[in-house]
């Protein structure tokens, strides 16, 4: 057989290639018309900025780093910057600025290119950060900010200087091609660094119809941010397979998305629970439907089963996925067997709620608080763990390995069944031990979301004087709705045991969410330790 490498440059020359008419559609800030232009005209300005790289001394291995949104610039860079032999780093710009100068001088990212809407976040920084030697503005020369005292470059000014004639290097596979660090709940960020042979193989398989059933008769909305695990890994896939991509930007409204997604046809969406229910709240008030979307993928936390049938009721089905940032990201995908045809919708349901079956290329297990492997029972609960090809074995620039006997511990708490579906139904650190016995939040707050006035639940453990722990639940209320503790109490004592039934109910305008959009638990403890003592 022949021997070729596996290369991120060969996802975007086979999309040019192939599917050379196929659009990319892009939003713009502040502007009503979009940026349209097709995969050839991409992976053409990919080639000469990769050139251009060179021409500003980056070099092969060398991080270079991104704060930016879902933009036709950033998809450049995505395939530029990893083609060319260097490392792609995406920065969240959503971390706390001093973990944003963290992340950038650990990966010790010589250039860093920046939305210029993002500006006010580089004047902060680059006094933080004494190894970028240069910042790069993504616009064109009229938009670049003056005066700043920074040592600016301009995106298109750049690029015009690089040439079409560059050629994609041939590379190791096994070299660094992206790098991205988790969200930082748990403490210091950690860089993930994946290669072009895990970034490969990540995208053929979340293509699978079994996945995310990507395919060129696609139009693909990842709204989920390409700053957020490579925005799960829709960029390689929607060039592998050749489908039309639509970036939002970072309008991520009801109106933005509702017009992108009616104006463009998209079909395939994805992103966290609450983008989804702005959505939902959105086209419900303003008695709008999705045109032709056809699936919604969400990640980050569970969806509530009751906005699977609102979905389904406006013709779209909810996909639920499951992954971390060290399984670049996706882990399991959640699917129904040809067997679930003979169940009811209600029982179908179920199955759709749990986080999903692992495809080929990933293996997971349980395991017990020794360290022994669980049965695939769907009854006994103990940690994930998972191992495969496109699973970090260690952290970068960390010596130490995470690994447990080749094993990745994820500190997520759940069971898996006999037909390999997951279900988590904690993370360890979120479990509430009450009396000895443990309580799951994440079961008491799908129990919460099911009742019409609540937005967003969240539930954390308190100290109590007698249980050692007893659970709170922080609740924000949909607009327009006075219920009350007392209330919501009683809708949880029908649903679940009673002493998992939360002490009180503490209802705030705003439940605080971390950097990748899920609701920010630790910060929910500390603001609430004593609250069930005083």
């Amino acid at each position: 057989m022949m021997q070729m490498p596996m290369l991120v440059s060969e996802l975007i020359a086979h999309a040019a290639r192939y599917f050379s008419d196929v659009e990319i559609v892009s939003s713009r800030p502040d502007q009503e018309e979009v940026h349209r232009y097709t995969w050839l005209d991409c992976e053409v300005r990919a080639r000469r900025l990769a050139h251009a790289l060179a021409g500003i001394g980056v070099e092969q291995g060398e991080r270079v780093g991104t704060l930016a949104f879902n933009s036709y610039r950033h998809l450049e860079l995505y395939y530029a910057i990893s083609g060319s032999g260097s490392v792609c780093h995406t920065v969240n710009p959503r971390l706390p600025l001093e973990q944003m100068a963290y992340v950038i001088s650990h990966a010790q990212d010589g250039v860093v290119f920046f939305d210029v809407e993002l500006f006010e976040h580089v004047v902060k920084l680059a006094p933080l950060c004494q190894g970028v030697r240069a910042w790069v503005c993504m616009a064109d020369e009229a938009s670049v900010p003056v005066g700043s005292g920074l040592p600016l470059l301009c995106y298109e000014t750049l690029l015009a200087s690089g040439s079409d004639a560059y050629e994609w290097p041939q590379l190791d596979e096994n070299a660094g091609s992206c790098l991205c660090y988790t969200s930082g709940t748990t403490g210091i960020p950690k860089g993930v660094m994946y290669s072009h042979r895990s970034t490969v193989l990540h995208a053929m398989s979340i293509s699978l119809p079994d996945v995310f059933n990507c395919s060129a008769s696609e139009i693909i909305l990842p709204v989920v941010p390409m700053f957020h695990a490579n925005a799960w890994g829709l960029i390689y896939a929607a060039a592998l397979v050749g489908a039309k991509l639509v970036l939002p930007g970072s309008r991520l409204d009801g109106f933005s998305l509702h017009k992108l997604i009616v104006s463009e046809g998209v079909t395939f969406a994805a992103g966290v629970p609450t983008v989804w229910l702005g959505i939902l709240d959105y086209v419900n008030e303003q008695r709008l439907g999705l045109a032709n979307l056809q699936r919604l993928l969400v990640g980050g936390s569970a969806m509530a089963p009751s906005l699977f049938e609102a979905f389904g009721a406006l013709g779209v089905e909810v996909v639920h996925a499951w992954g971390m940032t060290e399984l670049s990201p996706v882990g399991v995908a959640a699917t129904l067997l040809p067997k679930h045809a003979l169940l009811s919708r209600e029982e179908q349901l179920r199955v759709l709620a749990k986080q999903g079956r692992p495809p080929f290329g990933i293996d997971v297990r349980i395991v017990d608080s020794e360290g022994r492997t669980l049965p695939h029972d769907g009854a006994a609960c103990g940690e994930l763990q998972v191992r495969g090809r496109w699973v970090a074995a260690s952290y970068f620039d960390v010596d130490e390995s995470p690994l447990q006997e080749g094993w990745f511990p994820t500190g997520d708490m759940g069971t898996i069944d006999s037909d390999g579906y997951v279900d988590l139904t904690d993370r360890k650190k979120d479990l509430i031990k009450s009396g000895g016995e443990w309580i799951s939040s994440i079961t008491v707050e799908r129990a919460a979301a099911e009742h019409p006035g609540v937005e967003v639940a969240a539930c954390v453990a308190c100290v109590h004087p007698k249980w050692v722990e007893r659970p709170l639940l922080v609740v924000k209320l949909r607009e327009g709705s006075d219920v009350r503790a007392s209330e919501l109490r009683a809708f949880l004592g029908a649903r679940l045991t009673s002493w998992w039934v939360p002490d009180d109910v503490v209802f705030v305008d705003q439940v605080p969410v971390g950097a990748t959009g899920k609701v920010d638990k630790r910060a929910l403890r500390e603001r609430f330790a004593d609250f069930l003592s005083r």
